[in-house]
């Protein structure tokens, strides 16, 4: 085939993924779920995941875990290279032996290519959508362009999309196998996927606008837990040092359970006699929260004092500074986070973010080159695609500032809106460059939506 009909064809397809990973409707809006972005929270799924991803044979270092905004149940996968669990489950979830449980599980359901059979194509993704949300393809990582994508609208209500990412009672039985298999290799207790099935006893027999989307999406059976003990019984993991592994469980729940509870049952739960790290964040969280900024920072100085290298504490001094307006202690918090993780995007979003809010023209200029590194890593931030259409729009920069928008508006599953954008760029940018190519897909993904 030409190269020119390669290229087309490239186009095209990756038009489709851009389309089938967006929801059109505005009607989806107050369903439809987002994800929880935050850096320390997804490191810490980093570490619980990497020894499971190497035992199932997957790239580590490419494939990631997401927290889903819905204090709901589940977890699941729409293509090869991320795993959604939801902030709901997390939360329920007892150890981290149980989280790298739920991790080991749809690591084997990309393993043994689950989804890939089911067939995911833009029609369906659209007709999931119509129904009232969509799972949605990162087309960058499906495509292997990080560019060339956007992210994901999720919901639970659809019926549609449910019984999209439903499997089958042989396909959870195949799960289950692999992912304790994984979890032996991996140095932990097989026995952890019972804890977690257990949270769901008793849910088939209620009916099904009562059940958990998990239990929905992953039929559970007397069966199939008795397999379960059967399959763990058989497998002896070695003894490994999972210290770190539970060290950072602890501390991403205590941070993300602050963020979405009450500071009066952050302060409950964790008391002042609790002086582990995972209690400091968590009580540093609630007094943010409770608008007593000074004691946040008092909570978070012992914590610095305690580890003055970790990146992920100085970027939360960062966020509450900034929060509350304080942009000079921001960008010195923020400037250290990112001196110590260059490589974390979600920390470069953030100092870029400050750097924009004192908006001298020395800031400004670096803040345009600290976002765009941080699209370069991860182009899945909306609140970073806003800041840097912010700082392309004041270095003159018009048609780049026009597509960040439509990024972040296709991020939404605005995609019509994002078509109009994108046009609007491609008519300034250079033809054929890497911004213009990416124009081009977006304003393809508009057109296959609008032709439906």
């Amino acid at each position: 085939m030409p190269a020119t009909a390669l290229l087309r064809t490239a186009r095209i397809a990756r038009a489709a993924l851009l389309a089938a990973g967006c929801v059109a409707l505005s009607a989806v809006a107050a369903t439809a779920q987002g994800l929880l972005r935050d850096a320390g929270i997804e490191h810490g799924l980093d570490r619980l995941a990497r020894p499971i991803l190497t035992a199932a044979g997957l790239p580590a270092n490419r494939t990631r875990v997401l927290v889903v905004n819905d204090t709901q149940m589940n977890a699941f996968v729409v293509d090869s290279r991320t795993i959604f669990v939801t902030a709901g489950l997390i939360m329920r979830l007892e150890n981290a032996a149980e989280l790298q449980a739920v991790i080991a599980h749809e690591a084997a359901h990309i393993a043994n290519g689950h989804f890939a059979r089911r067939g995911l194509n833009a029609q369906y993704a659209r007709n999931a959508a119509l129904v009232g949300l969509a799972a949605g393809v990162a087309a960058g990582a499906a495509s292997g362009n990080p560019g060339a994508g956007v992210g994901i609208a999720l919901g639970t209500q659809s019926s549609a999309m449910r019984n999209f990412l439903s499997h089958t009672r042989e396909e959870e039985a195949a799960a289950d196998k692999s992912g304790m298999r994984y979890l032996a290799i991996a140095g932990v207790d097989p026995f952890a996927l019972r804890g977690v099935l257990q949270n769901f006893a008793g849910q088939e027999t209620l009916t099904p606008g009562r059940r958990d989307p998990y239990a929905q999406s992953h039929p559970l059976s007397r069966e199939r837990l008795r397999s379960v003990d059967l399959t763990a019984a058989q497998l002896t993991p070695p003894d490994r040092d999972r210290a770190d592994e539970i060290y950072w469980f602890d501390r991403l729940k205590a941070k993300l359970s602050s963020y979405l509870r009450t500071p009066a049952y952050t302060m409950q739960r964790y008391g002042r006699t609790d002086t582990s790290d995972a209690a400091v964040v968590a009580r540093a969280m609630a007094h943010h929260k409770s608008s007593d900024l000074p004691a946040a920072r008092a909570e978070l100085a012992t914590l610095l004092e305690r580890h003055p290298e970790d990146a992920y504490l100085h970027e939360l001094l960062g966020w509450m500074e900034l929060e509350w307006g304080n942009v000079d202690r921001a960008i010195d918090a923020y400037a250290r986070a990112a001196e110590l993780d260059p490589r974390e995007a979600l920390i470069q979003a953030g100092y870029g973010r400050a750097l924009l809010a004192r908006g001298t023209a020395q800031d400004d200029a670096r803040a345009l080159d600290v976002l765009s590194a941080a699209r370069a890593r991860d182009p899945y931030d909306g609140n970073m695609l806003r800041d840097l259409s912010i700082a392309h729009a004041k270095a003159g920069e018009n048609g780049l500032a026009s597509l960040a928008t439509a990024e972040r508006y296709a991020l939404q599953g605005k995609l019509e809106d994002a078509g109009v954008l994108a046009a609007r760029a491609a008519g300034t940018l250079p033809v054929g460059s890497p911004a213009w190519s990416r124009a081009q897909d977006l304003i393809r993904a508009a057109d296959m939506t609008k032709r439906r």
